[in-house]
C-alpha cells in the first residue's frame, strides 16, 4: 500500500543522508576547484584515487558522513572536509576547508 511505499522511501532517505549525494557527484564526475583565481581540475576514480593540476597532485580518497577525506603527495597527513548536501553536476559552492576558501564547480 501506499503508507509502506513512503514508509520506506523515508527510511531510505534518512539511511543514505542527502550529503552523500553531493559526494557522489563530486567523486563520479569530478570538479574545478578555483582558489586564488587558478582553476584546478580534480579527476576521482572508483578505487579511491584522484588526481588534479594535469597529474601533478596525486592522491587519496574516501567519505566519511559528510565529509570527503583525502591524502596526497603535497598533503600526507589526512584531511576531512564537510560538503554542503543536494549538490549535483554544474552546481557551484563555497567551500571552506584546512586549506582556506575555494570555489567548487562540479562536472
Amino acid at each position: 500500500n501506499m503508507r509502506k511505499l513512503l514508509i520506506g522511501i523515508a527510511l531510505v532517505a534518512f539511511a543514505a543522508p542527502a550529503f552523500a549525494d553531493t559526494l557522489k557527484e563530486v567523486t563520479t564526475k569530478g570538479i574545478v576547484l578555483t582558489i586564488q583565481g587558478m582553476d584546478i581540475d580534480v579527476v576521482y576514480t572508483p578505487d579511491g584515487k584522484f588526481t588534479a593540476a594535469e597529474g601533478q597532485v596525486t592522491g587519496t580518497w574516501r567519505i566519511d558522513g559528510d565529509k570527503l577525506c583525502t591524502t596526497s603527495n603535497f598533503q600526507p597527513e589526512e584531511e576531512c572536509t564537510a560538503y554542503p548536501k543536494d549538490k549535483k553536476s554544474g552546481d557551484t559552492f563555497e567551500l571552506t576547508g584546512p586549506a582556506g576558501t575555494a570555489t567548487i564547480k562540479i562536472k
